[in-house]
């Protein structure tokens, strides 16, 4: 069994704590999933500031594993019933894919080789929209997940997670898991030490304090060997719940219209994105007057440029059980949860970079 670094509470508080500067920051994301990794990947590199990105990693993901149960719910619906514990997690698409006259089996579900090989290119096209090179900063990460609780999957974005974690440089690094967390409990196992060595801030599932199934999440339900090692490893922790957190961030076509379209290549390229949200084509999502999009992964980096936007409390760390469902862990190492979020305060920020984006790209460069 691997023995993780143990990091005393009183350390992990000064770890968390928010310091003057730019942050070290590797961010590991599964860029290409839908489109909200690639607005918090721009606006991490329009915050240098704030934010000082020594790597990007593109991490495993997948919806193909879903399409047995996914296809049982819609074909138990056209016949006008349901399947029992399947109801609640396929039911809502499989209706939209009804509505939309559309089959599961001819929508475009990848496996976690090919979300991961996506991402990796989804993130130099992000950069290159920013006139950035990738060179040296951007590097692929696993090709599956984690086989058994106690098994990495070697990656040279595993590598490079420990890598940084090691650096000679006396500030914490700070790893911002926009994904599901293969590459960087995989790091944990390889090289334990590190667990004292960086903070984790990951967004997925529901908050700890309520006793709910997790599997909605996208994040933390891929890869569960992976997710409940996170918690398990004592490596200092910033939970940051999408529900219902971070699903507050939700930006409508108007709005990425009126205050994204023509903000410079990459501008143009995100409103792009949020007309072209692959996951809108995939759930038979329609479009309608009203609708809006969440773009979750906002959350991760307002958190770093802001603690304000993104408010927190500090408690115990859980673990997740067979059912994925939070369990508390008296004694437990304490970590950060947020409790709320300011997402006028945080869509503001992006667009004023978007609009400035010509001086802080210079200021990069010099």
């Amino acid at each position: 069994m691997t023995v993780f670094q143990r990091v005393g509470d009183s350390r992990r508080m000064e770890m968390f704590e928010d310091r003057p500067g730019p942050a070290r920051v590797l961010i590991d994301t599964d860029t290409a999933n839908e489109v909200d990794d690639q607005y918090a990947l721009a606006w991490a590199l329009l915050s240098p500031d704030r934010i000082e990105i020594e790597a990007i990693v593109a991490e495993p993901y997948g919806h193909i594993h879903m399409r047995e149960q996914l296809t049982a719910e819609y074909q138990a619906i056209r016949a006008g019933t349901t399947v029992d514990g399947i109801e609640e997690k396929y039911g809502g698409w499989a209706c939209h894919l009804i509505d939309q006259d559309l089959d599961p089996a001819d929508i475009h579900l990848v496996g976690p080789a090919e979300g991961m090989e996506e991402s990796y290119e989804e993130i130099h096209r992000v950069l290159g929209k920013l006139g950035i090179s990738g060179e040296g900063l951007v590097f692929r990460g696993s090709d599956r997940y984690m086989p058994a609780p106690d098994v990495p999957v070697e990656s040279e974005g595993a590598h490079r997670i420990i890598e940084a974690a090691l650096a000679d440089d006396e500030r914490v690094l700070h790893v911002v898991a926009i994904g599901c967390v293969t590459n960087i409990t995989s790091a944990l196992l390889m090289a334990p030490e590190i667990s004292s060595r960086m903070v984790v801030n990951w967004t997925s599932g529901y908050p700890t304090w309520v006793n709910l199934d997790n599997t909605p999440s996208l994040n933390l339900v891929q890869d569960p060997h992976a997710s409940r090692l996170l918690f398990q490893s004592g490596v200092p922790l910033v939970y940051l719940p999408g529900y219902h957190i971070g699903a507050q961030l939700n930006f409508s076509r108007p709005e990425a219209e009126a205050w994204i379209k023509g903000k410079g290549a990459i501008g143009d390229y995100l409103y792009h994105l949020y007309l072209n949200n692959p996951i809108w084509k995939q759930r038979g999502v329609e479009q309608f007057p009203g609708l809006s999009w969440v773009v979750w992964d906002l959350i991760n980096i307002g958190w770093l440029i802001n603690r304000r936007w993104v408010p927190t409390r500090v408690t115990t760390t859980p673990y997740l059980d067979d059912n994925l469902v939070w369990q508390g862990r008296p004694g437990g190492p304490v970590m950060l949860e947020a409790v709320g979020i300011d997402r006028n305060a945080i869509f503001h920020d992006l667009i004023t970079k978007l609009d400035n984006q010509d001086q802080i790209l210079a200021s990069r460069a010099s």
